[in-house]
Parts: structure tokens; C-alpha cells; sequence
């Protein structure tokens, strides 16, 4: 017997065993993967964590170094590149703070998206288990009651271990799934800091009290 086919039946048998709730917490788990992997993709293309040449940018830009900025910020593949881009070419611009903020908070928005299925999928995959438990507690008891004075204890007990498997089911999909959760947030958690950190370098450097650059200086900088 194949892998294949011995997984197709376990499955068959524990949706025998668990009914229509396992069965949907199973769907759950598959859409739940299907997420993590995406994400860990986007995570990936997006360069989420990968920063070292944005801050050394940063760190250029404090130091009042407007040429080597303008470098390792062109060498960037970060995908707050852009944002910090325009904070440092209209720095001067005494309105534009909210709009570089938005333009981040833009980007963390389409990173973070999938984020509040994965936090439902943590809250109410137990849920799903205990109530799927309670239907299998009732059907085990109904039975009970069916059989009268013949009762056998083994039916009780088949009955409760049986009920108690969508419990045990909805945990391991909850479980790892509010862990997943968890590193995701931790990991826009750092994204989050280091922009408000570079953003708010850039717009008051230490070396701000240096002679400014002319807009002339400026543009030949940033190549334009």
C-alpha cells in the first residue's frame, strides 16, 4: 500500500469517527497552511527583515553623509526603500511627515493582510472542537438511553472517546496556528520600529545643525 492511499484512509477513518466537524476543521487546517506559505513567501519577496543596506542609509543620513545615503538607499531592496526615499528628498516639507507615515503604513497593511483569518482561525478552531465534542457527548448519551437496562459500559466509553476527538482536533489545528500568529506579528513588530526610528533620523538628523545642502546639492544626490 502506497503513502497516498494509507493517508487517504486515515483520514476517511478519523472523518468517520469526527463527522461533518472534523471534516471542517480539516478544510480550516488546509486554508490555514495555505495562508502560512503564503505569507512566508510574501515575507521573502518583500525582504522583511532584510535592511542592512536601508540602515546603512539611515546611519549615513545621520551623520549628515547626503551622497552615501543617497547610495546604500539606491542599493536597497527593501520595500520601505521607497517611503524613505521620498522622506529624504522633501525633508524640508513641514506637512509631509503624515503622508511618508501613510505610504509605510501602506506596505505593513499588505503584509500583515491574512493576519486576522489566521487570529479566527486560533479563536474559534477550539470552539469548533468542543462542539463537536458536546453533539458526540449527546449522541453517546442518547445511545446510553436507547440501550435501557443493557447498558455496556464499553458503548460509553467508545462514545466519549469518540466526541472527545474534535476537541483533540480543533487544538492541534489552533494550537500551531496562534504560534504561526504570533512570529508574523513579532516579525512587523521590528518592520514597525525600524520605520519609525529611520523616519524620524531622517527628518531630524544629529547633524542637523550643519550647514544644509543647497536643492541643487539635493538633487544631484539623489540623481535627479
Amino acid at each position: 500500500m502506497s503513502f497516498i492511499q494509507s493517508l487517504k484512509q486515515s483520514v476517511e477513518q478519523v472523518l468517520d469517527l469526527g463527522g461533518p466537524v472534523v471534516a471542517l476543521l480539516i478544510a480550516v487546517s488546509i486554508l490555514t497552511a495555505s495562508v502560512f506559505f503564503y505569507k512566508l513567501w510574501q515575507f521573502q519577496r518583500a525582504g522583511v527583515g532584510r535592511h542592512k543596506a536601508l540602515q546603512r542609509a539611515i546611519s549615513a543620513w545621520d551623520r549628515n553623509d547626503r551622497t552615501e545615503a543617497a547610495a546604500q538607499l539606491s542599493a536597497s531592496t527593501s520595500y520601505l526603500a521607497p517611503a524613505f526615499r521620498m522622506a529624504m528628498e522633501h525633508r524640508t516639507a513641514t506637512d509631509l511627515r503624515a503622508r511618508i507615515e501613510a505610504e509605510a503604513e501602506t506596505r505593513f497593511a499588505q503584509l500583515e493582510r491574512g493576519f486576522r483569518l489566521l487570529d479566527s482561525v486560533a479563536q474559534l478552531a477550539p470552539l469548533l472542537g468542543l462542539f463537536g465534542t458536546v453533539l458526540g457527548m449527546i449522541e453517546a448519551f442518547r445511545s446510553l438511553q436507547a440501550a435501557g437496562s443493557q447498558v455496556d459500559p464499553s458503548l460509553l466509553a467508545g462514545g466519549i472517546w469518540v466526541a472527545l476527538l474534535t476537541t483533540a482536533v480543533g487544538l492541534a489545528v489552533a494550537m500551531p496556528t496562534s504560534v504561526v500568529l504570533s512570529w508574523f506579528e513579532s516579525r512587523m513588530l521590528a518592520e514597525r520600529v525600524l520605520a519609525e526610528r529611520g523616519l524620524a533620523v531622517i527628518l531630524t538628523p544629529t547633524g542637523a545643525s550643519q550647514a544644509p545642502e543647497s536643492a541643487g546639492e539635493q538633487r544631484v544626490a539623489y540623481g535627479a
